[in-house]
């Protein structure tokens, strides 16, 4: 795994996008900039075996370099589900596919090259957005979200990771310097945080735990709760109603 050394200069030469750049480094800036990212998978994975059937359809949006979908191919591998990635990115993609290559996983996980926003999820049980939604502009979640709670069959599960914000001013800022930390222990310094920062600003844009909780609800979703927090990071699970 190459090491993020993305912005190691300070220099901003664009805004953040998921390219061939990011994708060389992407698994390692996962594991070092969002708290207990594979905490988080272990328990999707836990979930999914309490709430769903075997031999299912799981996709997840944003699939990236597929390494949420190799391991819960890993962990649920009794529930024989059909596991299916969707990312608009080619070079996220491509490093997706080799991975599940190298660890025999390409007969179990297939990847797609998809507008999410837009791409089909035929008899879709599970849906996962890990840390996906966030980069969706604000104006077009509802739709999104709406879609997805379609797609879903009766009963269905969305699992939804996001960072998130506080409406407490001060609270807020606590957060994020408490966030700051934890990157400065991953070995971040700080020319990187800065720039990384400026480089997702207009771009990454959060809502608070109750607004996503209020626009799951709104967009149809029976039953909405978080199932774990970090800070200013948040999981939810979503239910369709089962009829």
């Amino acid at each position: 795994m190459s090491s993020d050394r993305l912005y190691s200069t300070g220099k901003i030469t664009e805004d953040f996008t998921f390219n061939e750049n990011v994708a060389e480094i992407f698994d390692d800036m996962l594991d070092r900039s969002i708290p207990c990212y594979q905490t988080v998978i272990k328990l999707s994975a836990a979930l999914i075996r309490q709430l769903s059937a075997p031999g299912g359809n799981v996709y997840d949006l944003g699939c990236s370099t597929g390494t949420t979908l190799l391991t819960l191919s890993r962990l649920l591998a009794d529930m024989n589900l059909n596991f299916t990635g969707i990312d608009n990115a080619p070079a996220m993609l491509d490093k997706a596919r080799r991975k599940a290559e190298m660890y025999c996983r390409g007969s179990v996980i297939t990847f797609h090259s998809d507008d999410i926003t837009r791409g089909n999820l035929p008899g879709a049980d599970v849906i996962l957005c890990q840390y996906t939604m966030q980069f969706i502009r604000p104006l077009q979640r509802p739709e999104f979200i709406r879609r997805l709670h379609d797609c879903l069959n009766p009963g269905g599960v969305l699992l939804l990771s996001e960072k998130v914000i506080s409406h407490n001013s001060r609270l807020n800022r606590k957060y994020i310097d408490v966030y700051y930390d934890f990157k400065r222990q991953q070995g971040y310094s700080e020319l990187e945080i800065a720039a990384k920062r400026e480089a997702l600003e207009n771009v990454l844009i959060p809502f608070s735990i109750r607004e996503n909780e209020d626009l799951l609800k709104d967009c149809g979703f029976a039953e909405v709760e978080p199932f774990f927090q970090w800070v200013n990071f948040a999981s939810f699970v979503a239910l369709k109603e089962n009829r």
